[in-house]
């Protein structure tokens, strides 16, 4: 669908300039920060909401100021500043594209949209808004709160918009539509009252309103984790061969799809727990044992300098009960 409106970015921009947040990644930089302040809270954003992001955004860049020092940090040092923030091959990926973008590109990203997807964990939308960002190309990443305020708009439903939108801040443009829907055109209860666009609106003027998608509800599955324990040193094996597809190569304990033949561990407690878009029920069992199994190694469950999931960390929380 070919759009061809110059007042529509007027309107959103003269919004945006007095209405827009103050977020640590849009803060005056150099350009080498910006570049970088860019490309860390984007990746720090992938299906994670702003206010979660920012303490972790201004912790990172302390500990890591700049691309070339993340380009030669260890991964272990990212993991750890990564700890809580969940969707930790967002982090892998980040580091592997620093270094990329350091000895291939003289710590810029490549100016075409092909040759950045490559890089790993940039797929379509975050091309798309580093782009605009960076280089101010008339790009529009449609993340959700975009996409929402274009099908309104439109009062269609629209996956695909050709950019014909006319303005010469493109960088600003791309950033404000994203604020406007997560501000304004909000999915419940938008605030039409506010908005500056609702004249041109067909969703705000229609009686007939697109029913926008609603979320998929996640069904829980269930699973039992055994933890070996020392008895008197409060430590718990923990391992990094585990079969399940999410938090793979990470430090867990054993892990299993729920079952009833668990007669040689005893039962602790039973709780809910999300990770990765996916929602768990745990049954959580221990036994105090000296010895484990080959490829695990023992955690002390009060201090540790290496990385541990939040995933792990709440199955810790649980287990300390019991010293």
């Amino acid at each position: 669908m070919h759009i061809n409106n110059t007042n529509l970015p007027k309107k959103i921009l003269s919004w945006y300039d007095n209405n827009k947040r103050t977020l640590p990644w849009r803060i005056s930089q150099n350009p080498k920060q910006k570049l970088y302040y860019r490309i860390l809270s984007e990746f720090m954003l992938q299906q994670t909401q702003v206010k979660t992001v920012i303490p972790y955004f201004k912790n990172f860049i302390k500990k890591i100021p700049n691309l070339k020092t993340l380009s030669k940090s260890k991964e272990k040092k990212v993991l750890k500043l990564w700890e809580g923030l969940g969707y930790y091959t967002r982090a892998k990926n980040l580091h592997k594209a620093s270094k990329i973008l350091i000895e291939k590109y003289n710590g810029q990203i490549p100016k075409s949209f092909v040759e950045l997807k490559e890089l790993p964990g940039i797929g379509d939308y975050t091309a798309n808004i580093l782009l605009a960002l960076i280089y101010n190309q008339p790009r529009i990443a449609l993340d959700g709160n975009v996409k929402r305020v274009l099908s309104r708009l439109f009062n269609s439903n629209i996956e695909n918009v050709v950019n014909s939108f006319k303005t010469k801040r493109n960088a600003d443009f791309a950033e404000a539509l994203m604020e406007f829907g997560a501000l304004i055109c909000r999915p419940q209860d938008p605030k039409c009252h506010e908005c500056k666009i609702k004249k041109m609106c067909k969703y705000y003027i229609s009686t007939s309103k697109i029913k926008l998608k609603r979320k998929t509800k996640i069904k829980s599955k269930s699973y039992d984790i055994f933890c070996y324990l020392k008895k008197n040193k409060k430590q718990i094996a923990l391992t990094k061969n585990n079969d399940l597809g999410f938090l793979n190569q990470f430090n867990l304990p054993k892990i299993e799809k729920a079952s009833k033949k668990n007669k040689n561990w005893k039962f602790l407690c039973n709780y809910k727990n999300s990770i990765s878009n996916k929602k768990l029920n745990i049954n959580l069992y221990y036994k105090f044992s000296s010895k484990i199994p080959s490829k695990y190694n023992w955690y002390s469950l009060n201090k540790n300098n290496e990385f541990i999931p939040s995933f792990t960390k709440k199955i810790f929380k649980q287990i300390s009960h019991l010293y």
